[in-house]
């Protein structure tokens, strides 16, 4: 079986994020950038079920700059066999990654995809869909158990009411919640094994996508400061400060 997990670039979780000054987006000269968490829990997940005897391969793909060969170094150090980058200076949206992986797809014919969940850069929670949806693949979203049996994907996913079970026909697509699993540690030695194994480049063009952006950002604000809150000595003057002062009662 093979496995394909895409994996973006973004900026780490532990930067503050800063936006420029003309308001034209988020300011990342000189931040540090790190792969998407929920990328990094679908790669580990991938590797586990290779390491298990269920999958043979697992091939990561990232879209963007060139910088984006640093992130797949790191998904081959935790157990990728090979990389391929869709490299573009453009703007990548949802809709074009997901017609970038569905080409990738038809190319590579992976027997699942496990995708994260959403960014954390933008928070769009849509690629993953998008490509089930161009691909006609069974999905299964915010995933946190996969079990691979008898060419089904049996999963646990979370929702509002609790957890739910599914069972999706393969190949599917799959993308993994927070508590799927914990990613290893990244070792040394896998950093320098790493290196020696093989990253395709490829360009848009090369996959016949046009990836033009089909929506354009206005403005980027950072949020209004929170006031700082204040303690009351009693019940009776929180219900009077909420009705007369907030005006919510």
């Amino acid at each position: 079986m093979k496995i394909l997990v895409p994996v973006k670039r973004v900026v780490d979780y532990n930067v503050k994020v800063r936006v420029k000054s003309d308001g034209s987006g988020v300011d990342i000269a000189n931040v540090k950038m790190s792969m998407n968490p929920f990328d990094e829990i679908a790669i580990e997940e991938a590797t586990r079920l290779k390491e298990a005897g269920v999958a043979k391969e697992v091939v990561a793909v990232s879209c963007g700059v060139t910088q984006c060969q640093e992130t797949l170094r790191t998904a081959m150090a935790i157990g990728a066999d090979r990389a391929i980058l869709v490299e573009t200076d453009v703007e990548l949206q949802p809709l074009a990654v997901a017609k970038l992986l569905k080409a990738l797809i038809d190319r590579e014919k992976p027997d699942l995809v496990i995708a994260g969940k959403q960014a954390i850069d933008d928070d769009a929670n849509q690629t993953g869909q998008m490509v089930a949806a161009l691909t006609g693949m069974p999905q299964a979203t915010f995933v946190s158990k996969i079990v691979i049996a008898d060419g089904q994907a049996r999963v646990t996913r979370e929702v509002d009411g609790g957890m739910e079970i599914l069972s999706v026909k393969l190949p599917a697509v799959v993308t993994a919640d927070l508590r799927l699993n914990e990613p290893r540690y990244v070792t040394l030695p896998n950093i320098m094994k790493a290196k020696k194994k093989p990253l395709e480049i490829v360009k848009p063009a090369d996959l016949g996508v046009d990836v033009t952006p089909r929506l354009k950002t206005l403005k980027v604000a950072e949020p209004p400061a929170r006031k700082a809150g204040i303690k009351v000595p009693d019940v009776a003057t929180l219900v009077a400060k909420l009705k007369n002062e907030a005006k919510v009662l």
